[in-house]
């Protein structure tokens, strides 16, 4: 990548943040993690990622709440959310592209799809 792209990581889970955030740097990524939605809500009043990384359930702010705030969100027009979620139902998957998101990926996933999905949506 000849830009270091900048990307937000958001989930509750301190081992899943933890090994997205190490994946993410070891591709050459800009990492930001946010803990939870509240977290995230907050960052994104003054940072501006590439791309977001999305758990949906999470206790305080939900990630479809992220993502409906980042589709509404004039400076926020170019970031690309991708959902990453044990919610694997077509209905939640469904419900994820119907608020703006440009991937859906179910838990558990391979980092090395993952990856490559992030890159390509990119490019």
């Amino acid at each position: 990548m000849s830009q270091a792209y900048k990307i937000l990581v958001v989930d509750d889970d301190p081992y899943i943040l933890m090994s997205l955030e190490f994946l993410m740097r070891k591709t050459g990524f800009n990492v930001t993690i946010a803990r939870n939605g509240t977290e995230a809500l907050e960052l994104l009043e003054t940072y501006l990622p590439d791309v977001v990384l999305l758990d949906i359930m999470m206790p305080d702010v939900d990630g479809y709440a992220i993502c409906t705030y980042i589709q509404q969100t004039p400076k926020h027009t170019d970031c690309k959310v991708v959902f990453l979620s044990a919610k694997s139902k077509e209905a939640d998957i469904q419900k994820g592209y119907d608020l703006g998101a440009d991937l859906y990926i179910t838990k558990p996933f391979s980092n090395k799809d993952l990856v490559s999905k992030i890159t390509a949506l990119l490019d």
